[in-house]
């Protein structure tokens, strides 16, 4: 008795099987993920530390080397790799295969906490950590435009209502906003402030000190209590213009005596465009750029995001208008799908060339069911060990009716 024999002697068990290979192949094909590669992603981590107004040999000094020593005590890292520039240092963390992202990323916290006795202690926050590798591409990239909003308004609905959102979201390691937040600069005249004894220093002090932010305490009595709230929060170019700095003969002098206070951006060199066709060109724009955890998959992603954009674009004021301009899952999908074609296509060539060295309908019956039977099978397998749909997979596939075909070509021989 062969493999064949049982299915041959009882065809209504055969017939069942045919058509439950059918029913769960195809529904393990629609749920199958779409990706360009299969996923082999190794877990990476970014970590970003900051310290204005540092050099490179400060940076890397006081900051890189006591980090580098705590993140070689890692269990699973393979490779670090560090970047020390201006005020800022970036490290790439880059852990083995059989790491999770998630232990990977409790890990990096737990030495960032160990070295923050080794850190300066005037470091303005400590190093922060997402789980994403900066050599990645962004998946999905989000243009906000508006013709009323100034850009550090809109830099700060892309920061919150549209960035928090999206960072939510599940497979989604950071979001980025391009643009520049909205600040107040002071513009000092050096010829007022000499005129008037006033020196840098000096400003700097009466700045802090009239913006600073305490708790003022309460008021009891018997019929309630009354909590202070002094206006020490200023959030107007006008509001610091009127901020006593000094005085000169007993006369006060303010800011905007020795200085310009303007309501503008952080920096004023950068100047983003983008336009879409039928509208004119915006007065102010921000980019948010989509990126990816290690192992999740792009289209699931991008699709979720795309999910989202609606009602975040109903909760943003009316003037601002939300546009993706790039998806790179898109051009994955349709990589697939045209793989997914040329299947097709082969399906039906290496039918027919069976028919043609076969030269009988009823021979050519077998190898045209049992091919697509074979594929859904390999469906179901690939959706019980969690892989994906992927461009190997099908050029696999592909590879397989070929092989089948020049089977069937011998057997004509013989």
């Amino acid at each position: 008795m062969n493999l064949s024999e049982p299915f041959i002697r009882r065809p209504v068990m055969t017939a069942v099987l045919t058509v439950s290979v059918i029913v769960f192949g195809v529904l393990s094909y629609k749920r199958l993920p779409v990706n360009d590669l299969p996923v082999v992603d190794y877990p990476v981590i970014s970590v970003q530390a900051s310290y204005p107004g540092a050099s490179p040999d400060t940076v890397a000094n006081n900051i890189a080397t006591p980090l580098e020593r705590q993140f070689m005590q890692i269990n699973g890292l393979e490779l670090v790799t560090s970047q020390s520039t201006q005020g800022h240092v970036g490290f790439t963390l880059q852990f083995s295969l059989d790491k999770s992202i998630d232990a990977a990323a409790t890990d990096v916290q737990t030495a960032i906490s160990q070295a923050t006795g080794s850190l300066p202690v005037d470091l303005p926050s400590p190093p922060t950590y997402s789980k994403t590798n900066p050599n990645d591409q962004p998946i999905l990239y989000i243009a906000l435009t508006s013709d009323s909003v100034t850009m550090g308004q809109l830099y700060d609905y892309g920061a919150t209502q549209v960035g928090q959102r999206i960072s939510i979201l599940p497979g989604v390691s950071s979001v980025n906003v391009f643009g520049t937040k909205s600040a107040i600069r002071i513009k000092v005249d050096p010829s007022a402030m000499w005129a008037r004894g006033i020196s840098i220093d000096d400003l700097t002090a009466a700045v802090r000190n009239g913006t600073s932010y305490t708790g003022a305490g309460q008021f009891d009595s018997p019929s309630g209590t009354a909590l202070l709230r002094p206006n020490g929060q200023l959030e107007s170019a006008q509001d610091y213009g009127n901020l006593i700095v000094s005085s000169t003969n007993g006369a006060p002098v303010y800011l905007h005596d020795i200085a310009s206070v303007q309501n503008t951006v952080q920096d004023e060199r950068i100047r983003m465009k983008f336009w879409v066709r039928g509208y004119g060109e915006p007065a102010a724009t921000v980019v948010v750029a989509v990126n990816r955890q290690a192992g999740s998959n792009a289209v699931a992603v991008a699709q979720s995001v795309r999910d989202i954009l609606p009602i975040i674009s109903a909760e943003l004021p009316g003037s601002v208008r939300v546009t993706p301009i790039y998806d790179r899952s898109q051009t994955i999908v349709h990589s697939v799908a045209d793989v997914q074609a040329t299947l097709l296509i082969a399906f039906v060539l290496v039918v027919a060339v069976i028919f043609i060295f076969l030269g009988r309908a009823t021979d050519t019956l077998i190898p045209t069911v049992a091919l697509p039977l074979s594929l859904l099978l390999t469906f179901m397998a690939m959706r019980l060990s969690g892989y994906s749909l992927d461009n190997l997979s099908l050029m696999a596939s592909l590879a397989l009716m070929v092989h089948d075909n020049r089977c069937s070509r011998r057997l004509k021989r013989l």
